[in-house]
């Protein structure tokens, strides 16, 4: 069955999105990335330096995958742009995962720079994917804003627990006429499983699969799970109910 993500222009038949920070040595990525089926990763810009040789991110990234520049880093709007036009002049193509961050304790994104951003950026032809916090006013605005796609937190940054904010990024995925990708959080291949099954169309993971003990088969099973809430959503399961529903008639014991 054909069930193909377009985004940004561009046509993606994995729904899983890997981050490519944190990894004990880049010569895991290309491993990670044929094992998870991933067709688009995400790149820290001060990673990419042409001259750098074998300290050049780019240099771990198959051929065929798209390469989303990541603005980490930037405290304002203005920062988010200039890295996000940095990247695209050093060669990492029109997507960019609008990341603007002032919080320094729990890492949460500012929304109102992000929407800032996320206007220039794509009026100058980005494919703009903002991370954001789970407001479900700010994703309307960004998808009126020419966003590619709203990518809210199932938790905060870095931490693995899990989509905490689901209540939130239900309503999201319900009114958005936008991809809806699930960032940050998701620690288990449960979790992704779970934020597909909810409708998601996507999800990124990264620190998950960076610092497990072994990254590669770890990819593998977020790719397996991911793949199988996708397939639970589309199959548009019966919603829990209060009451027993017995899978057999109840006819009675032997034609009683």
């Amino acid at each position: 069955m054909s069930d193909t993500l377009f985004l940004g222009g561009k046509e993606f038949n994995s729904r899983f999105f890997l981050g490519t920070g944190k990894f004990s040595s880049s010569r895991l990525i290309p491993d990670v990335v044929r094992v998870s089926g991933t067709e688009l990763v995400t790149v820290a810009v001060r990673r990419v330096n042409p001259d750098a040789g074998d300290e050049n991110l780019l240099k771990y990234i198959p051929e065929g995958v798209t390469v989303m520049a990541n603005t980490s880093g930037a405290r304002t709007a203005d920062e988010a742009v200039r890295i996000a036009r940095l990247a695209r002049e050093m060669g990492c193509g029109n997507f960019v995962k609008i990341e603007v961050i002032r919080d320094m304790k729990y890492l949460f994104p500012d929304n109102e720079e992000t929407l800032i951003a996320a206007r220039t950026l794509a009026a100058e032809g980005f494919a703009v994917l903002p991370y954001i916090s789970p407001d479900p006013i700010i994703c309307r605005k960004l998808e009126d804003a020419g966003a590619a796609a709203v990518m809210p937190l199932g938790s905060p940054i870095g931490t693995n627990r899990g989509i905490k904010t689901r209540e939130l990024i239900e309503i999201i995925i319900e009114n958005s006429n936008i991809p809806v990708v699930v960032d940050a959080g998701i620690g288990l291949p449960s979790h992704a499983a779970e934020a597909m099954e909810m409708g998601a169309d996507a999800v990124l993971v990264n620190t998950a699969v960076a610092t497990a003990g072994d990254p590669v088969t770890i990819a593998e099973a977020f790719s397996l799970a991911i793949r199988a809430g996708r397939m639970a959503f589309l199959a548009n399961v019966r919603a829990p109910g209060k009451e027993a529903s017995a899978s057999s008639p109840l006819t009675g014991f032997l034609g009683e």
